[in-house]
């Protein structure tokens, strides 16, 4: 058992329970389509977010169930009497419990894991809509936790999206790493941004005539050297940015299919980007992420810089990826084994056990097959 501290929240207990999991028959709750969920409620004028407080802890062990989750410390053995998280079956039991809790309130209240969304079109409904839930919730013995419920809001944050009033969060969400990607100011900036959008060239049409100012730019024996940007260059460089944010190239998600989560780490910080595999084997991405490192982080060696990215990518995207089936690409071979060894690390410890409510498995890929999210990786978005 490894104790986790997180600044803001109570320490939380991560027991090892890896080789319990592998030998667990897994069990599938169907999650719903979190964008057709974000569209509905993002219709309503009033809308009130339900957090239930320590969501696993809430559902009682059964005896077999006790026995079979024990675990051992260096004081002594326990025997959870509540559901403990890393549990593979955990996330289909909740959601389990959490459709029986709300049936026939489909029309105003949708649950996700441990997030209830209310919604409704005028203020009186919406006061009769809470109050059934809260009752409901009531009745099944269920705790929430205040400070992070948003009661009668025309506005708020649900499933990753500002929603209300007709509108959510708009798209640019999903392609702010690459709108935002730093004009390069040398050749290696060049050929990283060249590196990302050559990844989806086959998708867009003419790229070597579009690319071509970007590419003659990086002629001459120094490659390293600055370069000369003209406004040919700046043509090209925001064409092809507009061109990697539109259909063909970026997908909605569908849930029907395998994600796939490509993440990277270089000095500066952490590229990561969502992709899915249509009939035809063609890769298309669903969304762009990036971020900085901290001082803190820059000192990770590379094995946990890189783990760092994965972390990051998972809990951005647990909206789509709970309950999921998916696979996680990295150029670093290492991490092939973190769902089975983590090794003495015990940084690498407490992410291998964040991450075992998660059905995924991580496969190597070489790093010049892998210039989407290594581009990310090193650009200078904040």
């Amino acid at each position: 058992m490894i104790l986790v501290e997180s600044t803001g929240r109570d320490p939380r207990p991560c027991i090892d329970y890896r080789l319990l999991n592998a030998n667990v028959r897994t069990q599938y709750f169907p999650l719903p389509n979190i964008e057709e969920r974000v569209e509905r409620v993002a219709a309503a004028k009033y809308i009130t977010v339900i957090d239930l407080a320590k969501g696993y802890w809430q559902i009682p062990l059964s005896e077999r169930a006790r026995r079979y989750s024990a675990f051992v410390t260096s004081f002594d053995t326990y025997i959870p009497l509540r559901m403990p998280f890393g549990l593979v079956n955990a996330p289909y039991f909740f959601s389990k419990l959490m459709a029986q809790v709300l049936e026939n309130c489909d029309t105003f209240a949708v649950p996700y894991l441990d997030d209830i969304a209310i919604y409704s079109e005028n203020w009186e409904d919406h006061l009769k809509h809470v109050d059934e839930v809260l009752k409901r919730i009531g009745n099944a013995q269920l705790t929430i936790k205040p400070s992070k419920c948003k009661f009668a809001q025309n506005h708020t944050k649900y499933l990753g999206h500002i929603v209300g009033g007709g509108v959510r969060s708009p798209a640019e969400a999903k392609i702010k790493a690459v709108m935002e990607f730093p004009t390069p100011k040398t050749k290696t900036q060049i050929r990283a941004f060249l590196g990302l959008a050559g990844y989806y060239a086959h998708y867009v049409k003419n790229f070597s005539l579009i690319a071509a100012p970007l590419t003659q730019s990086l002629k001459g024996k120094i490659k390293k050297e600055g370069v000369n940007w003209t406004q040919d260059c700046n043509r090209a460089f925001t064409e092809l940015k507009n061109r990697l944010t539109e259909i063909p190239v970026l997908h909605a998600p569908d849930y029907n299919r395998e994600f796939i989560v490509q993440t990277d780490a270089s000095d500066l910080g952490i590229g990561v980007v969502l992709s899915q595999r249509n009939d035809k084997g063609e890769e298309h991405p669903v969304l762009f992420l990036s971020k900085k490192f901290t001082d803190a982080q820059r000192k990770y060696g590379t094995t946990e810089k890189e783990c760092a990215a994965i972390i990051y990518a998972i809990t951005k995207l647990r909206y789509y990826l709970d309950g999921q089936q998916f696979t996680i690409e990295t150029d670093h071979n290492p991490l092939v084994w973190l769902n089975s060894n983590a090794g003495a690390n015990q940084r690498l410890m407490r992410w291998s056990l964040a991450l075992q409510p998660f059905r995924y498995k991580v496969v190597h890929k070489a790093g010049k097959k892998h210039l989407n999210a290594d581009a990310l990786s090193r650009s200078d978005i904040v």
